[in-house]
């Protein structure tokens, strides 16, 4: 602690033990408890406490109060366990009587208080910081504290409720750590004494008739073998899962549903223990009667789970998988009967008539197949899936209950009916199913149903019916199979079908980007996007594209009353544009589609529409064409960059003028490497004496590039300054690369001197700044390149690098400063008595 915050903290102590003070602030107070906590931390010794006797007087001080407030004995319990964390100023504690009185018998656990929930998460919180030596544990364990952690788990606050499951299984690893016993084995074992008391709370209550006992319990042993003990203590493990086996085995016969969810996290937290790795073992058998015994919803999320583990029996993992498809089997069968293609599964894990029964009902059928479909995404999503997913089947099926949503399957079976009854317009059900369809395009084994399935995605697309949430998905889906299907033409004789589906996909793209809903429109806009960006170098994409209407609706969009269309449409002609009319080799002729004819609407946006979303657009889009050289020759580039500064740099939103900055970056850089001789090395002199190093001044100043970055510097919004400070620093290092930076004094004498310190001290403002310097104004020509040689070398552009990424609290933020804003809110009583807030 420095000598200044230990001036301060007696006033701090005394007013928080003051009743008459107004209440603090609760982040101020947490602060505080962050500050003792990283004092403590670093300092275990008793001194902290000795020399800081206000410390312990504060505790006594609130002790001594008749009826302190539930916010100043919150903070007091969890400041004595932090100050009680070492031995050493436990011990001291002890001595001055304070941590029975405030964690005791005697303290707030039996008095008004406690009925304050913050309060009793603070005694579990400063118990919690307390318990890191063995007097402490001990002193818990004689006074009575295990029995009121065990009340506290099942305390009406979730908040305090958890708090103690976690101080519990903090005690249990304490426990094991600190405390001698026998070496043991499964037969012969020895708790330690605070562990022993936490195990036979957990079986007690396991065999108790109290439903919330028994969830207590589970919600513990989850949270216990998920934790280190899980994983450092693996014969401890195996003997704590020994001792409740049989119990669990018990629920699960008992077939509880509400405590599925819990033994199914339990089970999952068991099986990643190191002590049950093997292929051998109750455990794992029952893990397979869990997955027999649950309804189809929970053991949904056990078999998920075991399909994630690294180490896992295979027949549990296909086990596991059985479970998972059932669902999706289930549809397939009801969908035609007789089965017109293979089934998912040849055997049920579990009675297939419950599936069906959920699926029958029309309050489950989308849930049981949502929570399926997720799963499967899960899975899919996985790089490494350690069983054979039925790729072909599962697509089937995916198809199938896409068909009985929107209408388009009519099956014969009586379940099917039901089921396809329960399906129609279920937009949930939809968006999942895509999702799934979307990722299995990865799967090479899916080519033989390609055909089918685009029969599918174009119905969706053009039925009228499809939501724009539905229909959102089915274009990102059609997307990634679009890329499947290019891949697969290339290596094989598909290239007619390939293009019949191209042409079938524009045609109903065309009306969409003429719906009279914008979202619709909007969706339409970023799947061309998609589409062009996966598949602007497959020839048969390019004729397809270039042939349809799709070019001149997409244009028109850019005058759409959405905003967000507006947006859309000039991120999607952005793209286009190299393919339309930027190649040399463009197939589109006429003058409505041109270069000049794009780049003019572009830039009427940018300096006209009245919405951010469309100008950040663009200028993201002429950013994006400057870095794939679509710009022409460096003059049109340099007069196109000049064009689009002179824009942005009024525009009020500053992530459009933070875009310019991205814009001018790209510039440079490129401008660098077409003039200088070798792209990569720096110059050899301080001075710009040869003809690429002068020629690069010329073409930035007049592009007008560095009114625009020094003009940034004082910009309101700290983003901009610090990008524009990065771009300058980096001129610098090209044209200084030995930091051999210009003299100021011989600066101040050149004719250009007086403005550039002018402009020097304008800088240090920062946003302050009123008055920032046009060209011309107080001798800063912005256009002359030896004056912005000059101002390069000159200021000091690491000084102001370093204040532009301060952050806005640097000077707050330190102890010293909370303790006298501490002061600062509580004042003295006089002043609190006559202020007139």
């Amino acid at each position: 602690m420095t000598r200044e915050c230990a001036v301060l903290l007696p006033g701090v102590c005394a007013a928080l033990a003051d009743p008459r003070q107004p209440g603090l602030d609760d982040t101020c107070l947490e602060k505080l408890l962050d500050w003792f906590r990283s004092l403590t931390w670093f300092d275990p010794t008793v001194e902290l406490v000795q020399d800081n006797p206000c410390l312990t007087e504060l505790l006594s001080s609130v002790l001594a109060l008749p009826d302190p407030s539930p916010g100043i004995l919150s903070f007091t319990l969890q400041l004595a366990g932090i100050l009680a964390s070492s031995e050493s100023r436990f011990q001291h504690l002890q001595q001055e009587k304070l941590l029975g009185r405030l964690f005791g018998p005697e303290g707030p656990r039996g008095g008004a208080a406690w009925e304050d929930a913050s309060v009793r998460s603070a005694w579990l919180k400063g118990v919690h910081s307390m318990l890191h030596h063995l007097p402490a544990l001990h002193c818990l364990c004689s006074t009575g504290g295990m029995d009121v952690i065990f009340t506290l788990q099942g305390d009406p606050s979730l908040f305090v409720a958890s708090a103690a499951s976690q101080l519990l299984v903090h005690l249990l690893t304490f426990s094991l750590e600190s405390e001698t016993s026998k070496a043991l084995s499964a037969k012969d074992c020895d708790w330690p004494g605070c562990a022993q008391m936490i195990v036979e709370h957990i079986k007690e209550s396991l065999q108790s008739s109290s439903a919330p006992h028994i969830e207590q319990s589970l919600k513990l042993l989850s949270s216990l073998f998920g934790s280190c003990f899980g994983s450092c203590y693996a014969a401890w493990t195996e003997v704590l899962w020994l001792d409740i086996a049989k119990q669990i085995e018990s629920f699960l016969l008992e077939e509880t549903v509400q405590a599925q969810p819990l033994l199914a996290n339990l089970l999952l937290n068991v099986a990643r223990s190191p002590a049950f790795c093997g292929t051998e073992g109750s455990f794992w058998a029952l893990v397979t009667s869990a997955l027999e015994h649950f309804t189809p919803v929970q053991a949904g999320l056990l078999a998920v789970g075991l399909l994630k583990l690294c180490k896992c029996p295979q027949d549990v993992r296909i086990q596991a998988l059985t479970v998972l498809l059932q669902p999706m089997d289930c549809i397939l069968r009801a969908a035609s009967q007789p089965l017109e293609c293979a089934g998912l599964l040849d055997e049920s894990v579990s009675d297939p008539a419950t599936v069906e029964s959920l699926l029958s009902s029309k309050t489950s059928c989308a849930g049981l197949l949502c929570q399926t479909l997720t799963h499967l995404e899960k899975l899919l999503s996985l790089k490494h899936l350690r069983v054979d997913l039925p790729c072909v089947s599962l697509l089937h099926s995916l198809m199938t209950i896409l068909q009985f949503c929107n209408g388009f399957l009519s099956p014969t079976s009586p379940l099917g009916s039901t089921i396809s009854r329960n399906l129609i317009n279920c937009f949930r059900v939809q968006k999942s199913a895509l999702d799934v369809l979307a990722a299995l395009s990865e799967k090479k084994e899916c080519d033989t149903l390609i055909g089918n399935l685009f029969d599918v995605l174009l119905a969706y697309l053009q039925s009228p019916n499809t939501s724009p949430t539905v229909l959102k998905k089915t274009f990102q889906a059609t997307s990634k199979w679009l890329v499947h299907l290019q891949e697969l033409s290339s290596s094989n004789s598909q290239g007619p079908q390939t293009e019949k589906i191209l042409e079938d996909v524009l045609v109903v793209l065309q009306k969409r980007l003429c719906s009279p809903c914008w979202e619709v429109r909007d969706s339409s806009l970023e799947f061309l996007t998609s589409m062009v960006k996966c598949l602007r170098d497959q020839k048969e994409f390019r004729q397809c594209l270039l042939s349809s209407e799709v070019l001149r609706l997409t244009e028109n969009l850019l005058e759409d009353p959405e905003s967000y269309v507006r947006a859309s449409a000039v991120t999607a002609v952005g793209h286009l544009a190299p393919i339309a009319c930027f190649a040399p080799d463009s197939p589109v002729t006429g003058t409505q589609y041109n270069r000049e004819s794009i780049v003019a609407k572009l830039q009427e946006i940018l300096s006209t529409d009245s919405e951010g979303f469309p100008r950040r657009a663009v200028i993201s889009i002429f950013t994006k064409w400057l870095r794939e050289g679509c710009t022409g020759q460096l003059e049109d580039t340099e007069h196109f960059v000049s064009r689009v500064i002179q824009t942005v740099e009024h525009d009020l939103d500053w992530e459009v003028r933070l875009g310019g900055l991205e814009l001018v970056e790209v510039f440079c850089s490129q401008t660098i490497c077409q003039l200088s001789q070798c792209p990569y090395a720096p110059v050899t002199s301080a001075v710009p004496s040869s003809p690429p190093q002068k020629e690069l001044l010329q073409v930035f100043c007049r592009a007008k590039l560095f009114g625009f970055l020094f003009g940034s510097l004082c910009d309101c919004d700290k983003p901009v300054g610090q990008r524009a400070c990065d771009v300058l620093v980096g001129l610098r290092g090209h044209f200084y690369p030995m930091s051999t930076l210009e003299n100021p004094q011989e600066i101040e004498d050149s004719p250009a001197g007086r403005g550039i310190a002018w402009l020097q001290r304008t800088l240090r403002q920062g946003s302050l700044a009123q008055n920032f310097p046009v060209d011309g104004d107080v001798g800063v020509d912005f256009q002359d390149p030896e004056s912005m040689m000059l101002a390069l070398g000159a200021i000091d552009l690491l000084e102001l690098h370093d204040e532009l990424n301060k952050s806005s609290d640097h000077v707050e933020e330190s102890p010293q400063s909370l303790l006298q804003d501490i002061l600062a809110a509580v004042g003295t009583i006089e002043d609190n008595e006559v202020d007139c807030y």
